[in-house]
């Protein structure tokens, strides 16, 4: 079993970022010194709730402090942006990395980020296979011909090249079951995302694996689960410690539309109390470790890439967190 970090690049508006950014880069230290094995870093635009960094470029100045960790950015929303520029920023990375770079992606779902980069509706899943194919082929050395409103491209190449071949993982973030299907049929892997019921996950599971049955794909040899935890000396004291943070940040979630992604079962607008069940994962370390079990029996996740802060919380509450789930979690794990 992997164990990986989702790093907080959500910040309140009242902090200063850069005092934010140092304690990460603290973090990031911690992490590999208690043997986490990956840290990921996500991605959106035009953030208010909170302060939100963009994910390649801290990314890049913490490959220095993640040492043997692997980095990954989960998601770049990729129907978003130029295809050029992504191949060539991961492959930055990847070389960065020295080959420990894992390239996530997505769709989105939030309308002003789409209308930012002037993508009419229904283009989302298009560009997104669309430039995931001109990466590939940029990424395998190819002249590549494509020709769009805002990339055009005449028998182009290029030689930056990925460390990794034929290219970093391609990890692909879904939410509804359509886009289960699609991750199964475009991508190295499903993310599956910390937002929906393991009720919810566990009948996706199937969706997924029938649909890598159809395009005559074997099961990924490593399939990442994202899940949100507190780890305290109760379950009481874990959803009172994490509730104001968590608690806000899902808040945001439901302002952004993330809600609407899911499946229309999975209900994320519920009061706090309801809204844990079978979500998140909070409790005493015995309690934290038998629920990453049942996930991973659930799943067969390979990889648990866990969020132990959320944006407001001090940095001395993250780096307990830290060391509760290394140290006191990970060794219950069968």
């Amino acid at each position: 079993m992997r164990f990986g970090l989702l790093i907080t690049d959500q910040h309140l508006p009242s902090e200063p970022l850069a005092e934010r950014f140092a304690e990460t880069v603290e973090q990031v230290r911690l992490a590999r010194a208690l043997g986490f094995d990956l840290i990921v870093f996500g991605q959106h635009f035009l953030v208010n709730e909170f302060q939100m960094l963009q994910p390649a470029v801290a990314a890049a100045r913490l490959a220095a402090e993640a040492g043997p960790m692997r980095v990954a950015i989960t998601i770049y929303l990729l129907s978003l942006l130029n295809p050029v520029a992504v191949a060539e920023e991961v492959a930055t990375l990847d070389i960065v990395t020295g080959g420990r770079f894992i390239f996530g992606i997505g769709l989105g779902y939030r309308l002003v980020e789409d209308e930012a980069f002037g993508l009419s509706k229904g283009e989302r899943v298009p560009r997104l296979l669309r430039h995931l194919d001109v990466i590939r082929r940029l990424w395998a050395g190819e002249a590549v011909t494509f020709d769009s409103p805002y990339c055009r491209l005449i028998g182009a190449r290029t030689a930056l090249r990925p460390v990794q071949r034929p290219h970093p993982p391609i990890w692909v973030a879904a939410n509804n079951d359509r886009a289960v299907e699609r991750a199964a049929e475009i991508g190295d892997a499903w993310i599956i995302n910390p937002h929906a019921t393991l009720q919810t996950i566990e009948r996706q599971m199937g969706l997924y694996r029938a649909a890598l049955k159809r395009a005559g794909r074997p099961f990924p040899a490593e399939l990442p689960m994202m899940r949100e935890i507190c780890v305290a000396e109760s379950r009481g004291e874990a959803i009172r410690l994490a509730r104001p943070y968590l608690e806000q940040k899902y808040k945001a979630y439901v302002q952004w539309g993330q809600h609407r992604a899911l499946p229309r079962d999975d209900d994320m607008t519920q009061a706090f109390e309801e809204l844990i069940r079978d979500r998140f994962i909070l409790g005493d370390p015995a309690e934290c470790a038998a629920e990453i079990d049942r996930c991973v029996a659930a799943t067969g996740a390979t990889t648990m890439l866990f969020r132990v802060h959320w944006p407001g919380m001090p940095h001395d509450m993250v780096t307990r967190a830290m060391r509760l789930l290394a140290e006191r979690v990970r060794p219950h794990l069968r």
